[in-house]
């Protein structure tokens, strides 16, 4: 054996960008540094997220339709600034150094949102249940909430995809813990969620928001020191270059040509000589027969050097257009997501306004669960449901389908959207049984009706069920069929399937509440729940993730996967 023999063969380097030894980095043995960066940073996040649209209600003094778009227009931003740091990941920095940079941006807005819900002249004014907030105030807060939008952007679309990375696609043993790592990674961030949604939502409401805001703060630190413990047990993918850069090359280069004919033997479309790709930290990918028009980009002419070199802007490798292939394949996937987002987006917002007209007592004590402490139940599902799904289901489905996963990562994904469907029917039942007692009652006034918050508790065990099957499929898709060099760029893209959920259901109760108020009405989201129609929404949402399904389902079936050139399947 020679020195270099512990090396791995596919660009991965330590944190210094010297090969990394097999024998000491990478695997189940960096992991927990990364899954504890997770826990604790999706614990900040959800312990300010899950109860931030009663903060806008009842701090900064917002109407409830004014609260629900400001918490989603936020939502949504914090899934939309990762296409910012995937695409500093995969070109320049790598996932390291992004993932570290980012994570003390975040630090630094947390610490600011802390200061702005505790130190006087930057808290809103309240008297005992009115407050008030300056415009001063409410610019402080935001701006703090935004600066966590940015740090957030650099850490979502890598964490997952650089815990993937220490398992090497090369090494059948190393593959088949891939899988794995995704959902105990989603694992990780339901404990995090767990905590946040139970022990900080209720200091929030019974303690004070300066310590409800300040413990997430300190979490976020913890998960930085967690992140930079495990440096030397990290392996790292070498950065790309610009990969839009690369995508935009094969379009002009396909256009350029695009009189010229293909070959019908496409082993004489332009490639590499090498073994390795001429894309740093990416393997080849054999030709796929669909979108033909983009081979154009790999056909050699005479014109297609510059003095001895190749211009890339006229002729490009079958990998690099492959990689283009690959993200228009992606591209209807990732839109079915959207709709299954818009759901999910309502947990924390018009389920934590239907829960506080409930019963908030837990029993006959005095003891009363703060509305958004009900996404602990989403979380309990997650936590139930991914070892059922790896131990149990995975096995079972295996002996049926002959898949080494059990279901391919669409078979998963569309149980997801299914189960999401009745969720939706769960929550506009609810509600139109809650607003039957109203009327029979005459109970519009009534701050909170004599129904326990605990009826939300099916809805919320079907989101996470779904969540189980559509999030972590769609994580483990993403990741898989991305190019190498992009697997940032898409995990981010896949990500903002939530933040156009969010953008999609404000927009929603926007055009419902512009509709629905018109002649005077109250509308269908109104200020006081009890004389609203939100069953509508909710019914609403049924109608458009049936339909989404169906589009699904004719999506998957059209699906070609990409082939790396020489990789175990």
């Amino acid at each position: 054996m020679g020195e270099d023999d512990d090396y791995t063969k596919d660009g991965t380097v330590d944190h210094q960008g010297n090969p990394a030894n097999k024998k000491i980095t990478g695997t189940w043995r960096a992991c927990p540094f990364i899954l504890g960066n997770e826990c604790c940073e999706r614990l900040a996040y959800y312990g300010m997220s899950s109860n931030l649209v009663r903060y806008f209600k009842h701090r900064l003094n917002q109407s409830s339709a004014t609260a629900t778009k400001n918490n989603q227009d936020w939502s949504g931003t914090c899934y939309i600034t990762p296409l910012i740091g995937a695409f500093l990941a995969d070109a320049y920095l790598g996932r390291y150094w992004t993932i570290a940079i980012f994570s003390i941006i975040y630090v630094i807005g947390m610490t600011f949102l802390t200061l702005t819900a505790s130190v006087p002249g930057l808290k809103p004014t309240c008297h005992g249940e009115n407050c008030h907030a300056t415009d001063a105030q409410s610019a402080a807060f935001f701006v703090a909430l935004y600066l966590i939008a940015l740090g957030t952007g650099g850490i979502k679309p890598c964490v997952s995809s650089y815990g993937a990375d220490q398992f090497d696609d090369a090494d059948e043993a190393e593959k088949k813990h891939k899988s794995s790592f995704f959902n105990w990674f989603y694992f990780s961030i339901n404990i995090g969620a767990l905590i946040a949604s139970s022990v900080l939502v209720y200091i929030q409401d019974n303690v004070g928001w300066g310590w409800g805001f300040g413990i997430p703060a300190v979490t976020m630190a913890i998960a930085v020191i967690s992140f930079f413990s495990g440096t030397r047990l990290y392996r790292n993918q070498k950065p790309g270059g610009s990969p839009l850069t690369r995508l935009c090359q094969v379009v002009v280069a396909s256009i350029r040509k695009y009189r010229v004919e293909v070959p019908a033997d496409k082993s004489l479309l332009y490639e590499n000589a090498d073994a390795e790709s001429n894309i740093t930290g990416s393997r080849k990918l054999d030709h796929t027969k669909d979108f033909s028009f983009f081979d154009k980009a790999a056909v050699e002419t005479q014109s297609d050097q510059i003095k001895g070199s190749i211009d890339k802007w006229r002729l490009c490798t079958v990998t690099q257009v492959e990689e283009l292939k690959a993200i228009i394949r992606l591209l209807p996937i990732w839109a079915t997501g959207i709709i299954f987002s818009t759901v999910y987006s309502q947990m924390s917002n018009l389920f934590v306004l239907q829960g506080e007209r409930m019963d908030t007592h837990v029993g006959n004590s005095s003891f009363k669960i703060p509305p958004a402490s009900l996404s602990i139940f989403d979380t309990l599902s997650v936590i139930v449901w991914v070892p059922i799904y790896d131990r149990i289901i995975v096995p079972v489905a295996r002996k049926f389908t002959g898949h080494k996963n059990g279901l391919t990562q669409l078979q998963r994904m569309g149980i997801g959207l299914f189960i999401s469907i009745l969720s939706m029917v769960s929550a506009a039942v609810l509600e139109l049984i809650r607003l039957r007692i109203v009327r029979r009652h005459n109970y519009y006034e009534l701050d909170e009706m004599p129904l326990t918050i605990f009826w939300q508790v099916p809805q919320y065990f079907l989101i996470g069920c779904a969540e189980v099957f559509t999030f972590i499929g769609q994580l483990e898709f993403f990741y898989e069929q991305a190019p190498d060099a992009m697997r940032s760029l898409c995990s981010a893209l896949a990500l903002t399937t939530v933040a156009l959920g969010n953008y999609l259901s404000s927009l929603l109760v926007t055009i419902v509440t512009s509709i629905s108020t018109r002649n005077g009405s109250l509308g269908w989201i109104p200020d006081n729940l009890n004389g609203g129609h939100v069953h509508y929404f909710f019914w609403l949402l049924t109608v458009l993730s049936a339909l989404n399904l169906l589009v699904f389902v004719l999506v998957a079936k059209w699906y070609t996967y990409k082939r790396p050139v020489g990789t175990l399947r």
